[in-house]
Formats: structure tokens, sequence, C-alpha cells
């Protein structure tokens, strides 16, 4: 198994090579889905029309074409929403690459986007009713379509995965997320072996203000870790840690099961949800690169030893209720920062390496886990995840001395949160 690990680097390039040279390039075949899936036939994919249906179908002949065994029928895996004395039936489709671990191939890591859009508008032009359509390309026709050549890539390099990966299409996300809630809550009966959910959606814009970025909701060192690691990998496309509220996606019903999730996005923009989200207004040389980057973490994940760690959003200690900044109603801040400023304007700043940890080339990152109370002070900081005795005490040491934070607030309370974070020792290259 060791032996395996260290040569993964080199397999993952031939198999990128063959993959690629078997289905033409990728960006060409990204281009390829987000132009149907945002086609006028389809008018906008709205959440129980016959648009977001065939988006499903085209889905499933996808999945099942890059060799998937499928969870669902052709039609789909079938639900249905009833609001205001209205029914509307949707679908999720889904399919799964089986991990070559004999036992843990029965842990899944889920990945998934949403399949419909917000449909059409009606108009009236020159005294005739003309229907104005919203084509969603960003949002999230742009997930699909990475979610299908993640899917390719993946069944033709199964043999690098411990885990197995399910691939899901959400239907009805823009009705009130019912897909997803549908798979976690009622369809996929392997809840409790879920390892960790990843969600793609809005990932095909570029440039300012729209930044390559992940969420985590809780915040967890285990997909920190994997995110640092896939980083050394591809330093060509590094996503930035999110900050602040989170956006709304299908990730949210599996966080509210306690799994780990992670949401990958390039943001929002004025685009969304109007006629200009067009399938030429994206980037599909960024998208290329999110598949990349998220196919090299998807597989660091499969291939962890343990499963992610699943932190409890509330938790009571000493007697005393201890939230996740993701939680409250407005997280601690340092300084008017978050947890990213704090990392960069006190921990980096007043780190000292040790020096006999740079004698003896020990690096690595050290989790640590500190609690920031009503009051704003912070306490009870310790190593959750080491590299060396000596790593350990520094960054104790430099979390503990940390001046006051403004405080969490919950229903207009001060309340306790608990942060965990990734100090890194880097020795520079000579």
């Amino acid at each position: 198994m060791r032996v395996f690990k260290y040569i993964l680097p080199f397999v993952t390039l031939l198999v990128s090579s063959f993959v690629y040279g078997q289905s033409g390039s990728v960006e060409g075949n990204l281009i390829r889905h987000v132009e149907y899936l945002t086609s006028d036939l389809l008018k906008g994919r709205k959440a129980g029309s016959e648009g977001e249906k065939m988006a499903a179908k085209y889905l499933y002949d996808e999945l099942k074409g890059c060799g998937l065994q499928m969870l669902s029928g052709a039609d789909g895996d079938e639900f249905y929403i009833v609001s205001d004395g209205d029914s509307l039936k949707s679908r999720n489709i889904a399919g799964i690459v089986e991990g070559y671990d004999p036992v843990l191939k029965n842990e899944y890591i889920v990945i998934g986007a949403n399949i419909d859009n917000i449909g059409t508008n009606v108009l009236t032009v020159n005294g005739r009713k003309v229907d104005q359509v919203f084509p969603g390309a960003d949002a999230n026709a742009s997930g699909v379509a990475c979610l299908i050549e993640l899917a390719r890539k993946i069944s033709s390099s199964s043999f690098m995965f411990r885990r197995s990966v399910v691939f899901v299409g959400f239907g009805a996300k823009e009705e009130g997320m019912a897909g997803s809630w549908y798979f976690v809550n009622r369809s996929f009966g392997q809840k409790s072996d879920i390892s960790m959910m990843v969600d793609m959606n809005m990932v095909g814009r570029s440039g300012p203000g729209n930044y390559f970025t992940y969420y985590t909701c809780v915040p967890n060192t285990d997909i920190t870790n994997a995110v640092l690691r896939t980083d050394a990998k591809l330093s060509f496309m590094e996503p930035q840690i999110g900050s602040g509220r989170v956006p709304t996606s299908d990730y949210l019903a599996f966080y509210e099961q306690e799994i780990p999730v992670a949401l990958f996005t390039t943001g929002v923009h004025n685009d969304i949800y109007t006629v200009r989200d067009k399938a030429d207004a994206l980037d599909y040389g960024v998208m290329e690169g999110v598949c990349e980057y998220i196919y090299s973490f998807l597989m660091d994940v499969a291939m962890m030893d343990d499963k992610v760690m699943r932190p409890a959003k509330t938790q009571t200690e000493e007697g005393k209720v201890t939230y996740s900044p993701y939680d409250v109603d407005k997280a601690p801040e340092f300084f008017k920062g978050d947890e990213r400023h704090f990392l960069e304007s006190w921990v980096y700043v007043y780190l000292k390496y040790p020096e006999e940890a740079v004698i003896m080339g020990i690096q690595g990152v050290v989790n640590v886990e500190f609690v920031v109370e009503a009051d704003g002070s912070v306490t009870n900081v310790k190593v959750v995840r080491g590299v060396d005795e000596l790593l350990d005490k520094e960054a104790v040491r430099v979390v503990s001395v940390s001046p006051k934070w403004r405080p969490a607030i919950k229903n207009g309370e001060k309340v306790r949160v608990k942060y965990s974070l990734p100090v890194e020792f880097r020795l520079k290259k000579r």
C-alpha cells in the first residue's frame, strides 16, 4: 500500500493522458455539455419542467456512458414537491464508481451539482406573449458539466480510489434544495457511511471577484489538510478559503446530518439568474482546472486511512455550549477580520520556527483547536493533529497569546465558538 501511494502522482499523469485522449479535450466536452443544458430547447430547466427532465436524461446518458453503475433509472429517482396546493415532480440522477479497497469501498464520497435553474419569464412584446429564457450557464450547467467530466476520469482510474464515489445531479435545488434533502434523507440508504460530500455550484467564471474558493461550514482539519496536499501537487489552481457566510447550495442537507462537506465555487456574479448567464460567458479553461483540482482532492480523500472526522455543529464542554463559527448570527472577529486574517496578521507574524526543528529539517502542518470565549479571550488551545513536539509547542504558544477577539453573537447574546485551524511550518528551499 505504501509503495502504491508513492507512485500515485506518476500513475495520475498516465491516466490523465489516456482518459483525455479517449474522450476528446476536456474543454471541448465541457462546452458541449453547457451548450446543450443552456439551449432554448430546455427553457431554463425549471424544477418540475420538461426542460429539467431533459437535462436529467442527458446527465443519465452521460454518466452511464462514462461507465458508472447507475443507482437510478433513466427517468431518475423521482420525488414530488407540494407547495400552495400545487405539486411538481422532480428527480435526482445518481451513479457510482466503486472503490478498489474491499473494506473502504463501503464508504462513500458523494459529489453533486444541481440540474435545475429558474426557467422562463413571460414578457409581452408588441401585444404578444414571449418566453424570456434564463439559460443558467453558471447556475448550474457549469457544475453539471464538471460532474460529468469528473465521472469520466474517476471511472477510468477507479483503481486509484479506495473509497467509492457517488455522483449525483440534484433536482429542484431552486425549490428549497428538495433534491439533495430527498437523496440524503430518503433515497440513499447508507447515509452513515458517507465520508464526505463535495458540492459544485457556479464553477464557470474567472477574474476579479470570482476566485476559486472552497467552504467547509464547520472547520475541519481533515479537509483542510487534503486541500493543502492537493495545493502542493497542483500549484496552478489553489482555492482560497471562503470566509463569511457560506453560499446556499445542496451541501446543506448533508451538513444538517453532520456529514463533512466542501463547497467549491468561483462565486456569485451579476449574471446569475439573468438572461446574460449564457454558455459563451463561461471560462472553460478555468472549468477544466476546477475539474483537475477536484479530481486530485477527491483522490486524496478517497485514499485516507480514516474517514473524514465529523465534528458536531454544537458541543457542550465544561457545562458550556460551544458553537461552530458558521452556526452563529455573527462570527467572532479578529481586528475586523476572520480566521484567515488571524492566521495572516497574528500567527504567521509572531510564529518562531524552532531552531532545532530547522536543523533537523522538521516541517508540516499542525492542526490547532481553540475556543473564542464570550468575552473574546482565547482558551482551550490544544493540538488535535501534530507533527513534532517542537512545532506543536510553538503553534500552541502563538495561538495562546492571541489578543482578545470580538466575540460571536447568537440570538443577541455573546457565545463561545470553537475553531480548528492549520498552522503551517514550511522550510524555505535553499
